[in-house]
């Protein structure tokens, strides 16, 4: 694992070369059917989400999307989700539970989009549904942090079985800008903020918030892209083995007891 600052890691994980969502979808999966829409209002391009084949396997994999530039940035919203993004999330999940498909999450967002619209279609309530019923979904669900884990916005699509970091991403219950303004009314002391928030992976590993972190570099220099998709592939591939072999009742109590201890 590398060793950089807290600052460092932020940098890196929300740099615009990391793979998106779609991207490792495609890397990782095969078949994918995109769905869309929350059956409501409209269909947030901030959530991405379908059916695919793991292997031979059907999965429900949902995550949030970034662009690489602008242009792309202002189609999902900077990957900050709407509640319809949200809702569209949970419409995935409960369909992955009837027809019994294992759930898995990318994430990678600075948060929920906290704009007047938003706000107006109910974005707590929204987060906070999912929290609930992913709480006590009767599939198995692993999350993957793959860039910015941020806030209630990441949360709310994290509540796992198993909760995995790649090496050069963070989580955290807000951004470090967020943070230093709350904390010093400065947001220049970010990088500041960074150091004492334990938003990286080993940190958060050994606090027990996380799971398993997926390394990005061997012997000091980054490994490629599609290196690093093909790691989380095989480690999926053993993980939902794993799961798999639990009844519902152990697969719910675990999830319920992995998040009740914090």
């Amino acid at each position: 694992m590398s060793e950089l600052s807290a600052n460092e890691i932020v940098k890196l994980a929300r740099a615009k070369e990391r793979l998106t969502t779609r991207e490792y979808i495609a890397e990782i999966f095969t078949d994918f059917v995109e769905l869309h829409g929350d059956r409501a209002f409209r269909d947030d391009l901030a959530i991405v989400g379908g059916i695919a084949l793991l292997e031979e396997q059907p999965v429900t994999v949902i995550g949030m999307q970034k662009g690489r530039d602008l242009k792309e940035n202002m189609e999902v919203n900077f990957g900050q989700p709407h509640p319809e993004g949200y809702r569209k999330a949970l419409r995935l999940m409960k369909q992955a539970e009837k027809f019994n498909r294992a759930v898995i999450t990318l994430i990678n967002t600075a948060g929920a989009f906290s704009g007047v619209g938003a706000e107006k279609r109910g974005q707590g309530e929204a987060i906070a549904r999912n929290l609930m019923a992913m709480s006590d979904l009767k599939v198995p669900i692993i999350a993957v942090i793959i860039g910015e884990g941020g806030s209630g916005g990441a949360l709310a699509l994290s509540v796992a079985n198993r909760v995995w970091m790649l090496e050069n991403t963070m989580y955290a219950i807000l951004s470090p800008e967020g943070f230093a303004s709350i904390l010093w009314k400065d947001s220049t002391r970010a990088a500041e903020a960074a150091e004492s928030m334990k938003l990286t992976a080993p940190e958060l590993l050994k606090m027990g918030v996380i799971d398993k972190i997926i390394p990005e570099t061997f012997n000091g220099e980054p490994l490629e892209p599609v290196k690093i998709a093909n790691i989380i592939k095989k480690a999926l591939l053993k993980e939902l083995k794993e799961l798999k072999k639990m009844d519902v009742e152990a697969l719910v109590e675990q999830r319920y007891q992995r998040f009740r201890k914090f």
